[in-house]
């Protein structure tokens, strides 16, 4: 096929480029999508998630139907609560204090679960978060936070069925392909992308032009321009190529930076992790258990209050607030009593880890100030409140009389050996980007639209601000990919 010959390109090569660019390839478009990774590093964040997807359900049979293949012995083993559009759009509006566009946030919502049915007919398939969403309590697995389902394969079998049914749908990748600018006509119409290869450069014309190729979170500069002092220093949890060339892009042709240019999705990341995400270890480099113990700072104090929500609705925050702390680093202090509890990624080989007979001998291996440590301890101990510890539900079981609280899954830590873990801050994506209409279509500084342009996924401003509900990011790709696809090729049908 001759590079003349595409009615709509997408740049970006993750979970919301793949979306749009099926959604474009269904609609009779031909499609070209854009990656400047190489093919190895194929996927953007999408590879470096669990792949969980959080979108609105109102019955367990709703659920179910999307699985397809759960046998009656699993169904009666789960405990799960509907998950009803109000409440989706009650914590994304909770969570971003009210920040959050009411329209994209309803959009969100109100087209989640249509896009996952969508994503299965196309071939990807979906399992429960057994590992990850749910504790067993008694025989039953009990699903929490609003989050059930995640892609086969977690992140890497998302992005393998998506490039499978790409490849299906006959829509064409090529990799190593760096978009440099938008092609502008005389009327402000985005014409087509001019493109580095290893051959050199080249201009691919379009008849209009998806964006999808992330944030900023791995350009160093920018991340020091907007989100701040030390932002330089974070490490990056995902891929090394979202450097903020689709905004780029767009905002040197009159696009209207939107959303919160200086917020960001950041986890608590293993305190050795290299500067980029590393394929092979995946996700596991996050450490997400924190709410069944306490996180401490170099200097032994406490700085959070772990159990103020599900980890879902306060991992996003607290991972940014490490950046803050003395030496960016944060410490997360468990005992024997809630071991077998943590997740999985505490237990791979690439952690970095101390385990002691006594929380002095955990301060010495961990190099926290020895008496800041042990004075925190005590007197959390002392501030724990009677009551039954249940991590499946907000369990109200707290501490009264210190600072930050507790709120919920307090205990003593008063059982040895006590396990410490080393984290800093990993950012995921940034929160600022381009302003976009309720059809996917990209807005320029004087309101209007920019002909030819669409946008999707972590490169869309105007969703997330402060914080950020678990498992919404790969939906919003998805939803948004998804309409961007479909007006893009109505677009292209009508130049």
């Amino acid at each position: 096929m001759s590079a003349s010959a595409y009615d709509v390109v997408v740049v970006g090569g993750g979970n919301a480029a793949l979306c749009a660019a099926l959604s474009a390839r269904e609609r009779g478009a031909r499609v070209l999508v854009l990656e400047k990774a190489p093919e190895e590093w194929r996927g953007g964040n999408g590879f470096f998630t669990a792949g969980g997807f959080r979108f609105a359900f109102s019955s367990f049979d709703e659920l179910c139907a999307l699985v397809g293949d759960l046998s009656d012995e699993e169904k009666a083993a789960m405990e799960v609560e509907p998950y009803t559009a109000e409440m989706f759009y009650d914590d994304l509006m909770r969570v971003t204090e009210d920040c959050a566009d009411p329209d994209l946030a309803m959009l969100l919502v109100r087209e989640s679960q249509a896009t996952v049915r969508w994503m299965k007919e196309r071939g990807i398939r979906f399992i429960p978060m057994f590992g990850r969403q749910a504790y067993k309590v008694g025989n039953r697995f009990r699903f929490w936070g609003g989050l059930v389902l995640e892609a086969v394969g977690g992140g890497p079998g998302l992005i393998d069925m998506e490039y499978q049914s790409a490849a299906k749908a006959g829509v064409t990748v090529r990799f190593q392909a760096k978009a440099m600018r938008l092609a502008v006509d005389d009327r402000g119409t985005v014409t087509g992308v001019v493109v580095r290869t290893p051959a050199g450069m080249e201009t691919i014309p379009a008849r209009a032009v998806v964006l999808a190729s992330g944030g900023f979170e791995a350009n160093t500069e920018m991340r020091t321009r907007y989100l701040g002092r030390n932002w330089e220093l974070a490490r990056v949890r995902g891929t090394p190529y979202n450097t903020g060339d689709g905004i780029r892009m767009a905002l040197d042709i009159g696009a209207l930076p939107w959303g919160h240019w200086s917020g960001c999705h950041a986890v608590q990341w293993d305190l050795n992790a290299p500067w980029h995400g590393d394929r092979k270890v995946g996700d596991n480099f996050q450490k997400h258990s924190y709410p069944l113990g306490i996180i401490v700072n170099l200097r032994g104090e406490r700085f959070v209050d772990e159990g103020a929500d599900f980890r879902n609705y306060t991992y996003v925050k607290y991972g940014r607030t490490i950046i803050e702390q003395p030496g960016r680093a944060a410490f997360q202090i468990f005992d024997q009593k809630v071991v077998a509890l943590l997740r999985e990624e505490y237990r791979i080989r690439e952690v970095t880890k101390a385990e002691a007979s006594t929380i002095e001998e955990l301060a010495r291996k961990l190099d926290i100030d020895v008496a800041g440590l042990v004075g925190t301890v005590e007197a959390f101990n002392k501030a724990v409140m009677a009551g039954p510890f249940n991590p499946a539900i907000k369990d109200g079981k707290g501490t009264r009389g210190i600072t930050p609280p507790k709120s919920n899954w307090a205990q003593a830590l008063d059982t040895p050996p006590f396990v410490g873990y080393a984290v800093t801050t990993g950012i995921t994506f940034t929160f600022g980007g381009l302003r976009i209409t309720p059809d996917g279509e990209v807005v320029d500084c004087e309101q209007r639209t920019i002909p030819g342009l669409f946008a999707a996924g972590e490169l869309v401003g105007g969703l997330f601000y402060h914080n950020y509900p678990g498992g919404a990011g790969l939906m919003a790709g998805a939803v948004f990919g998804r309409i961007a696809g479909r007006s893009a090729a109505r677009a292209a049908n009508t130049a």
